[in-house]
């Protein structure tokens, strides 16, 4: 077989992603090479990510890549792959899952229930911004953008009294030493398939699946499909303006499913816990999805702006 060509985007985390999946194949005997790309994501850092289309466009030039057979693989933070993505694409291999949890960083090591009324608190994220206001519904939730070292400066310039990042990312490039927190997952539930890295293939490639499965880790495996089995029974109701998450969390021979939904006010909520043995995932699925449509999920979900 020829080398491996690895398709991953350009920033820190995004290569720290791509050289870790080329270690892993070196161990399994296969080589590699990386093929970087700038997605329309990395370039437009000016405005708020949902209103250009979301995570996706993250995803969507490198499946172009993949479609176009410039490269054999597409490396993502899994969180960033929607639910739903088109037939010839297929995830076949995911990366051992690193702390799943959002990360609180503040300056001078505050909580955030000890900052004061009207206190900006940073990011980008829907999920996260809802879950912010059931816990805080007297902060400022403020827009924010940019790669890691890029959010990071702009808290210590003063631009906000705290940020919310994931602790997977943090943790990859060195930068734990930053957090000041982490954030229980039934305060704040990450996004489905956060902490994974996910590899994305052309359905049609079977000579890779070999290689693949070599570096697949099954328990992350399994979380991964409960997470996205969960959001994909809402067929195309969600998009990347819904404030969604679901985790599920391994505990010894069965699993823990939490999930969180709300409208894109925040005002309204909803939240779900259930767990059943491992080898029962499907049926947990199916279970996690009713109960969230038992208490209004249909009725809290909302298009974003036009």
């Amino acid at each position: 077989m020829n080398p491996i060509r690895i398709g991953s985007r350009g920033s820190k985390l995004a290569l720290w992603q791509a050289n870790e999946v080329q270690r892993l194949l070196a161990e399994a005997g296969h080589a590699s090479e990386i093929v970087i790309f700038k997605t329309t994501g990395d370039k437009r850092t000016d405005v708020s990510l949902a209103t250009i289309g979301g995570k996706g466009l993250f995803i969507k030039e490198l499946e172009e890549a993949l479609d176009r057979g410039e490269v054999d693989i597409a490396v993502h933070s899994l969180k960033d792959v929607p639910s739903i993505i088109p037939d010839q694409f297929e995830l076949v291999s995911f990366l051992e899952r690193n702390d799943p949890r959002d990360a609180w960083i503040q300056s001078g090591t505050k909580s955030l229930r000890e900052l004061p009324a009207g206190a900006r608190i940073g990011t980008g994220s829907p999920r996260r911004r809802t879950q912010l206001m059931q816990l805080r519904g007297d902060i400022e939730v403020m827009e924010l953008r940019g790669n890691v070292d890029t959010r990071l400066g702009k808290l210590r310039d003063g631009q906000y009294d705290g940020i919310l990042l994931a602790s997977a990312g943090l943790n990859r490039l060195g930068l734990a030493s930053e957090i000041t927190s982490l954030f229980p997952l039934e305060e704040i539930t990450p996004a489905a398939g956060q902490g994974i890295v996910g590899i994305e293939v052309l359905a049609s490639r079977d000579e890779l699946r070999e290689a693949l499965a070599k570096i697949n880790h099954e328990p992350s495996a399994s979380q991964a499909r409960i997470e996205r089995g969960v959001l994909q029974r809402f067929g195309t109701l969600l998009d990347c303006y819904t404030p969604v998450a679901v985790h599920a969390e391994l505990r010894g021979d069965s699993v823990r499913c939490h999930a969180f939904l709300s409208n894109l006010k925040g005002d309204v909520a909803i939240r779900v816990v259930d767990e059943a043995p491992r080898t029962e995932a499907d049926a947990l699925v199916t279970r996690v999805h009713k109960a969230m449509c038992d208490k209004g999920a249909l009725a809290l979900i909302e298009p974003g702006p036009a």
